[in-house]
């Protein structure tokens, strides 16, 4: 079972991930950062719980709070620009934070331990779970009540006047702006949450890993962020978690004898999801239409 419940671990924590870029891409924004404020919030976490002593759940709170700074610090310059130029700088930005952790060297001793990060090495010895006892049920039960507390937000966000306005700039901005929206406070809010939720996704990844390392947060984890949302749809939060499910449930684990193969269907499914499926394969057609299989469940529907 250990192996099942190290798999729903991981799919918490690409859930996270996911979710962090499926707030930006409300509106119309396609960033590669979120790989970089996740390496934020990873060794920050790690950092705080192994060399000051910190419990995890408040060095969470730092690792969120920190992402969100920076994403917040990062959007307004980087929203100045956009289609493929903010691509390349928010990628740029990614890149340039897991450069920064490849020459991060910080250890201090405990006892005959140096622990700390240490440059291209990483960071071991990230040992809050066991150290405290934990099964890994019991971590797989706490990474998802991040992941149910976070999906419970940004649905109530979706059906708020807030949701709303992510959705008007993100299909038509000169239409929002038109209406008095101010584009770059929209756009660089829903940065800072993504920014946040990534961080929260770090941490959690760092501690049930227990080592990191700068190639952990690559170009490929940016890209996986992306597709969780695009292929499972902007329509709800639900289409990025279906898409996490998938791909790592299914073509990562289950296809695991294909080796790299993999990323070339990877890589394939997301240009049938953009060709064949634009608004993704959980797109408002299909909540619909699975909202009728339930008693009630088409009542009101358009």
């Amino acid at each position: 079972m250990d192996f099942y419940f190290g798999l729903a671990q991981l799919i918490g924590v690409h859930t996270l991930l996911g979710l962090s870029a499926y707030v930006v891409l409300l509106t119309g924004q396609v960033s590669l950062a979120q790989a970089g404020f996740m390496a934020i919030g990873a060794y920050v976490a790690a950092m705080l719980t192994v060399l000051a002593g910190w419990h995890l759940v408040p060095a969470l709170g730092a690792s969120a709070l920190l992402g969100a700074a920076v994403a917040c610090a990062v959007g307004f310059p980087a929203l100045r620009v956009k289609g493929l130029m903010l691509v390349i700088a928010t990628l740029a930005f990614g890149e340039g934070v897991r450069l920064f952790f490849f020459n991060f060297d910080y250890q201090i001793a405990k006892g005959d331990v140096k622990v700390g990060p240490l440059g291209g090495e990483g960071f071991r010895q990230i040992r809050f779970f066991p150290e405290n006892g934990w099964s890994t049920m019991e971590v797989m039960l706490f990474i998802w009540l991040f992941v149910v507390a976070v999906m419970a937000a940004l649905w109530w966000f979706d059906r708020s006047r807030y949701g709303a306005v992510l959705r008007a700039v993100g299909e038509d901005e000169l239409a929002a702006q038109s209406a008095g929206i101010n584009l770059t406070a929209v756009k660089v809010s829903a940065m800072t949450i993504g920014g946040g939720i990534a961080g929260v996704a770090g941490g959690l990844y760092a501690h049930y890993a227990t080592h990191i390392e700068h190639s952990n947060f690559s170009i490929l984890l940016a890209t996986f962020a992306l597709a969780y949302p695009i292929v499972g749809g902007l329509a709800s939060v639900f289409g990025t978690l279906a898409a996490v499910v998938f791909v790592q449930g299914f073509l990562i684990e289950g296809l695991r004898d294909l080796g790299d193969w993999r990323n070339l269907l990877f890589g394939a499914l997301i240009v049938l999801a953009m060709n064949l499926r634009p608004r993704g394969f959980l797109d408002a057609g299909n909540l619909r239409a699975i909202r009728r299989l339930f008693p009630g469940g088409g009542r009101g529907a358009p």
